[in-house]
C-alpha cells in the first residue's frame, strides 16, 4: 500500500478575496464558513489509494445508488490548526487524529489511510488556505477529514469504491457566548451505544442516533445531552459530542472508562496533563445516582467536558426528569481552569510543549 501519494494542486478560479475573508473571519459561526479548498484521494479495490488532489471545495455529484446514502459507511475526525504569536501554523496531535481514523475504518468495514498520507492530506488543505486561519487569540481553522463508501450498487456488502476528503472552516468559541459554565440533560429514554456497537468510532451513525436527545436537551434549556449506558442505565457514558470528567474533594480525577465510548484526543490530553499535575487519574464507571450523591455532599467539587471542537467546558448544572443539581459553585472550578490553561496554551505555541504534540506546517 502507498504511504504518499504527489498532490496535485488545481487552484480556485475564484478564491475569496482578502476583503471578504476579512470579514468572515471577524465572527465565524462554527461550521458555516468554509475555506476555498478540499482535498480529495479515492480508493479503489483494484488501484489501492490514488489521485490525490487539492481542489476547489465544490459539491459531490452522487448517484441515487451511492453505497453510503443507503447503508452509511462513512467515518470522519475533527481537529485543528492554529497560528501562534510568531506566526507558524501547528497541528495538535494529528497522529492520534490519523490512528484513530483508522480504528474507525477497520470498525466500519473500510480501506484503512497510511498515516503519512493521512497528514500529508491535512497539511496540503492547510497551506493552500492558511490565510483563513484566524489571527484572533481564540480563533482556529477546524479541519474536517471523512471517508465516504461512494460505490454505486444496492447490495448489503462492504463497498469497493471509497472517497477520502478534507475540508477546513474557520472557528472562534464552540458554544454561544463564549467559553462558559454548560448545562446538561441527561436522557432518560435514549442510548447512544452498546458494547459490541460501534461507540467507539467515529461515525456518523453514532451522531445521527444522539440528535433526538440533543434535541430534548435544547427543549429543556440546556446545551448538551448527557447518555448513560445501554444495559444497565446507570452508568454514565459521555455527551452528545464530548467526552466528561469528574473531580473529586481528594483530588482525583474519574473518567468513564472506553468500550462503548469515543476515544477523545483532547480526553487522552487532559488525562496526561492531569497526571502531571499530581492528579489521580482514574478511568471507572460511575453512576448517576453517584454522580448526584456527590454533588450534594460536595464530594464531587467539579465537572467538565470535553472535546476538540469545546476543548475544555465545565460543568455549572445537570438537568433530568426528576429534577436538578448543581456542580461546585455552578462554575468553572480550580482544576478545570488549569487544565484547560494548559491545553490551550500547548495548542497556541504560549507554553512549551515538552511532550512533542504539535506538528508544524511548513
Amino acid at each position: 500500500m502507498t504511504d504518499s501519494l504527489t498532490f496535485s494542486t488545481i487552484p480556485h478560479a475564484a478564491p475569496t478575496s482578502a476583503d471578504a475573508r476579512a470579514a468572515l473571519l471577524e465572527d465565524p459561526a462554527f461550521g458555516r464558513v468554509p475555506t476555498d479548498h478540499m482535498v480529495i484521494v479515492k480508493w479503489t479495490v483494484e488501484k489501492g489509494w490514488h489521485d490525490a488532489t487539492v481542489q476547489a471545495r465544490a459539491p459531490f455529484q452522487l448517484d441515487p445508488a451511492c453505497a453510503v446514502l443507503h447503508y452509511a459507511q462513512e467515518i470522519f475526525e475533527g481537529m485543528k490548526a492554529y497560528r501562534t504569536a510568531e506566526g507558524a501554523i501547528t497541528l495538535f496531535r494529528p497522529e492520534e487524529n490519523a490512528r484513530r481514523f483508522n480504528e474507525s475504518a477497520e470498525r466500519m468495514a473500510m480501506p484503512t489511510i497510511p498515516e503519512e498520507l493521512f497528514l500529508d492530506a491535512i497539511e496540503a488543505l492547510v497551506r493552500v488556505d492558511a490565510d483563513w486561519i484566524p489571527a484572533n487569540d481564540g480563533g482556529s481553522l477546524y479541519l474536517r477529514p471523512f471517508m465516504f463508501a461512494s460505490e454505486v450498487f444496492l447490495g448489503v456488502k462492504p463497498a469497493s469504491e471509497y472517497i477520502f476528503c478534507v475540508i477546513a472552516c474557520p472557528v472562534g468559541a464552540y458554544f454561544k457566548g463564549g467559553s462558559k459554565a454548560i448545562t446538561l440533560w441527561v436522557s432518560d429514554d435514549y442510548s447512544r451505544a452498546a458494547a459490541g456497537g460501534t461507540g467507539a468510532a467515529k461515525c456518523g451513525g453514532n451522531y445521527a442516533g444522539s440528535l433526538i436527545a440533543q434535541a430534548e436537551a435544547m427543549r429543556n434549556g440546556c446545551d448538551q445531552v448527557v447518555f448513560l449506558d445501554a444495559a444497565e442505565h446507570r452508568w454514565v457514558e459521555e455527551l452528545g459530542g464530548m467526552n466528561i470528567f469528574f473531580v473529586m474533594e481528594d483530588g482525583s480525577v474519574i473518567t468513564p472508562p472506553l468500550g462503548t465510548i469515543l476515544p477523545g484526543i483532547t480526553r487522552k490530553s487532559i488525562m496526561e496533563l492531569a497526571q502531571a499535575a499530581g492528579h489521580s487519574v482514574l478511568e471507572q464507571p460511575y453512576s448517576f445516582d453517584q454522580w448526584q450523591a456527590d454533588a450534594r455532599s460536595g464530594k464531587l467539587r467539579e465537572a467538565f467536558a470535553c472535546g476538540t471542537a469545546a476543548v475544555v467546558a465545565g460543568i455549572g448544572e445537570v438537568r433530568h426528569s426528576g429534577g436538578s443539581f448543581a456542580i461546585g459553585n455552578s462554575g468553572d472550578g480550580p482544576v478545570t481552569t488549569a487544565l484547560r490553561d494548559k491545553l490551550v496554551g500547548i495548542q497556541k505555541g504560549k507554553i512549551a510543549d515538552d511532550r512533542h504534540w504539535l506538528r508544524s506546517v511548513d
